[in-house]
């Protein structure tokens, strides 16, 4: 039988950053019942959300976890020589890893060897399934309403978003599944495929088979995450295969409402609001054109009165309702799609 997943939280020099420690922060707000402690040496810093955050190893071990989680992203998604010592000494420590990064800890031998020894698991999230391919078209025939989230670029919340829209759906009583496609949902929701490292052939063969396996959870109403960005030139591939294969039944359109740029270059300026639900409603799925019903906007670095100032002004440009769903909730997210769920 497997022990209790009590996490650790690994969030060393990224504990106090919303953007690189978004896996620790996504966690300690969708999945704080697992959570018991958050480590980073280097901040003085006694708590986090709510959350013990220790210093060393030892003491994080006062707080017995079962599970050390990597909950930062690392400068090229490897580990550091820094990061290698922590890792080892959370397996000594009896610890089970879980690795949201490319650099896969199970294929590193000194750690695997060290994990044998110890008797601990070393999982990496992100690591496919070996038997992925095409889609079938059985994202066309399933009984589900899908739902994906999309965006003007990387890291504006399409996650938070689905789940924030999976919580209130599941407080109106409808049968939601939140569908994860990246390393941070996984850790959440504890299944899922990460979409950014299938082979580009299969990105929409895994699509659809997490819509499917959404639907064997129970689902009647999927909130696909989303991933990338059309407008971002680095990820825009898995975007396209994450539309594609999940053939959605709609898009909420995800912004970070103060941001002009793509990855803040200047090369790449976003468009209109406007400009992107038609693009994102010409580039859909031929057999199941989808349309935006909603915009979600990410204020976090507004006060609240030009957050609600903005959050009016995407609604009055794009015609569809607008809100932020973390500030103001996500009821009017789900009132926009709560037509498409009754007839789909």
């Amino acid at each position: 039988m497997s022990r209790p997943r009590r996490l650790l939280i690994l969030a060393e020099g990224r504990s106090g950053d919303p953007h690189y420690g978004k896996t620790a922060r996504g966690v300690m707000r969708y999945r704080p019942e697992d959570v018991v402690c958050v480590l980073d040496t280097q901040t003085d810093a006694t708590e986090l959300e709510g959350f013990p955050l220790v210093h060393s190893l030892e003491e994080a071990r006062k707080h017995e976890p079962t599970t050390a989680l990597v909950g930062v992203a690392t400068a090229g998604g490897r580990f550091p020589p820094e990061w290698r010592r922590l890792l080892a000494d959370c397996v000594r420590a009896g610890l089970d890893v879980e690795n949201g990064l490319h650099e896969f800890i199970g294929d590193d031998p000194e750690l695997a060897d060290l994990a044998a020894l110890h008797g601990v698991e070393l999982r990496d999230l992100r690591k496919a399934p070996p038997d992925l391919n095409v889609p079938t078209g059985e994202n066309l025939t399933h009984d589900a309403t899908s739902i994906l989230m999309v965006g003007s670029d990387c890291a504006i919340g399409k996650m938070t978003v689905a789940l924030e829209l999976d919580r209130e759906a599941q407080a109106r009583g409808i049968r939601s599944v939140f569908v994860p496609t990246g390393q941070t949902g996984i850790a959440i929701a504890g299944w899922g495929i990460s979409v950014d490292a299938v082979v580009s052939d299969f990105i929409a063969g895994a699509a659809e088979q997490l819509v499917l396996d959404g639907v064997r959870r129970g689902g009647e109403v999927l909130f696909v995450e989303g991933q990338g960005s059309l407008l971002n030139p680095l990820y825009s591939g898995v975007t396209m295969g994450l539309m594609h294969g999940s053939a959605p039944h709609a898009y909420v359109l995800c912004h970070k409402a103060d941001q002009r740029f793509v990855e803040e270059d200047e090369r790449f300026p976003i468009p209109p609001l406007s400009e992107l639900v038609e693009l994102h409603e010409r580039i859909s799925l031929i057999a199941r054109p989808a349309k935006v019903l909603a915009v979600a906007l990410n204020t976090r670095d507004l006060d609240e009165a030009d957050a609600r100032s903005a959050v009016a002004a995407a609604a009055a440009e794009t015609g569809l309702p607008a809100t932020d769903p973390v500030r103001f909730g996500a009821g009017p997210l789900l009132d926009a799609l709560t037509p498409l769920l009754a007839v789909a």
